[in-house]
């Protein structure tokens, strides 16, 4: 699949997309790297040096991943991408609940466009909200263990806000990004953000790595990384293809039909959207313990049995919890974003069928069946290669920050945006060359 990548930059307009998305990634990293104004620059860099060493630093390194670090560093892009993706997931839901979206859902492309102003909307809403708890933690020095200080050089109200309507304004300019980069670019925008964040951070920690812990250690992360690679390749590529028939039908004149295709299913039909929502909420009981704490320095008996079980990623709890919610939602997001019905009644529509099953309500319980078939062993994947950096702290990994640096999510994101972004550019060329088929 590289091999498209040669004659893409050699075909004009395929080059400009390609210049375009990566111009609009640097300038991402750009704002990841630049601190907020009014934050206390070294005060911060103490606190995360101190927050992600041991087992203690997991939850706060997860929730970091997703933008590249920028988020415990309280950059301009501290909060990244998130309340959009976020936000989209609302939508997506409302649209099951909320009959006007289903409505919007259904009159195309008009009530897309509808659709996409109220996430953004959302989003905005999402990142105030974000904003104004960081730096709410921040100001207290609440917002990562092992650094009680302040990490803003003025604490006072002003400031703060400031601080929030930049970090504010910083989601906002990310959203634009990857919509920028979905429609002019090559890729979907918002994957292509958290794969240059993650893809950032690879080089850096596994200098870490080699520098603390050794060849034979590195070498044998280095190892399962690979073999990561190769099984989520295998499980991405995989999918459960159902033929389906189109009879003949004439319209005027005209005959139409009379074709055979087939219907892919994806063993991983959700993505990687369960496990950043899994790790999202899993993130909600610690921060909502950090904001009830009191100033006696006596924790409540439900605080410090979160810190214990749900923030140490060595826990079984911890790791039990997080496999559980991954599995959950895999289901959930299959079950909102794949209809059985819808896709029975197009078929319908169409004069489609699979064989052996009549059109209408036997279509689509064959389709749920299958569907629920092959969701289990796409959910359990999932949950495996998620918590693989935990199990590694197990067995000679002691930093949760290299563990999940060259860990199962970073690899699982890295290897899916960057399958989807071969295949759109190959899809592309087809559509500009087809000497492959005439060969």
């Amino acid at each position: 699949m590289l091999s498209a990548l040669a004659p893409a930059l050699r075909t004009p307009d395929l080059r400009r997309k390609i210049l375009l998305t990566l111009g609009l990634l640097a300038l991402y990293r750009l704002g990841a790297t630049l601190p907020s104004p009014g934050v206390d620059y070294k005060g911060v860099r103490s606190c995360v040096d101190n927050a992600s060493g041991g087992q203690s630093g997991g939850i706060y390194q997860l929730i970091s991943l997703f933008s590249g670090g920028a988020l415990l560093q309280l950059t301009v892009f501290a909060i990244g991408i998130m309340p959009y993706i976020t936000a989209s997931i609302i939508t997506q839901l409302l649209a099951v609940v909320i009959p006007r979206f289903e409505e919007l859902r259904k009159e195309g492309q008009t009530g897309q466009n509808k659709i996409t102003q109220y996430t953004r909307y959302l989003s905005v809403a999402l990142a105030v909200l974000q904003a104004s708890t960081l730096v709410a933690l921040a100001g207290h020095g609440q917002l990562m263990p092992g650094c009680d200080k302040s990490m803003l050089a003025d604490s006072s109200l002003f400031s703060m806000i400031i601080i929030v309507l930049v970090m504010t304004a910083g989601a906002a300019l990310t959203m634009w990004f990857g919509e920028l980069i979905t429609e002019r670019g090559v890729g979907n925008g918002m994957s292509l953000l958290i794969f240059a964040g993650i893809a950032a951070r690879i080089p850096t920690q596994a200098m870490a790595i080699l520098d603390s812990q050794g060849v034979l250690v590195f070498a044998g992360i280095c190892g399962a990384a690979l073999l990561t690679i190769v099984g989520v390749v295998f499980v991405e590529q995989g999918q459960r293809r159902i033929p389906v028939q189109y009879a003949k039908r004439v319209v005027g004149r005209k005959m139409y039909g009379g074709s055979s295709t087939y219907l892919p299913l994806k063993v991983n039909q959700a993505g990687v959207i369960p496990v950043i929502f899994a790790s999202s909420l899993l993130y909600l009981p610690n921060l909502l313990a950090q904001l009830t704490r009191s100033d006696s320095g006596n924790p409540a008996t439900w605080q410090v049995w979160i810190s214990k079980y749900l923030v140490n990623p060595s826990s079984p709890v911890y790791v039990g919890v997080y496999f559980a919610m991954i599995v959950f939602f895999t289901y959930f997001y299959v079950a909102i974003t794949f209809n059985p019905e819808e896709r029975a009644d197009e078929m319908k529509k169409y004069a489609g069928f699979i064989p052996g099953y009549r059109p209408g309500k036997p279509t689509s319980d064959y389709l749920s069946y299958v569907l629920s078939r092959i969701t289990l062993p796409g959910s359990l994947y999932l949950g495996v290669v998620a918590v693989l950096p935990n199990l590694l702290l197990h067995f000679g990994a002691t930093d949760t920050t290299q563990t999940l640096a060259l860990g199962g999510t970073s690899v699982l994101i890295v290897v899916s945006v960057g399958l989807d972004t071969v295949k759109q550019i190959e899809s592309q060329l087809l559509n500009r060359n087809y000497e492959g088929f005439l060969r």
